[in-house]
């Protein structure tokens, strides 16, 4: 699946990447994913936690080209 927005959180420790999936979680229409692309450990948790808390969507862990784990959100709201 390719997300309609990815970002790039790599080099970003805990609570960065969320704040910046909460930033940029409006870039897309409402059906549209983004995902964010982190090596920080604590985002395995944290982006699933998100999306209960905000009331979106996680559909999943998977794998950046460069084998960076990225996980995927959909904008449901």
């Amino acid at each position: 699946m390719t997300p309609d927005v990815e970002l790039d959180c790599r080099d970003l420790l805990c609570p960065r990447p969320i704040i910046e999936l909460g930033r940029h979680l409006a870039d897309v229409e409402v059906g549209g994913t983004v995902a964010v692309v982190a090596h920080d450990p604590a985002a395995r948790v944290d982006v699933p936690a998100f999306c209960r808390m905000r009331g979106q969507e996680y559909v999943g862990e998977d794998s950046a080209a460069d084998g960076a784990p990225r996980y995927t959100v959909r904008r449901v709201s």
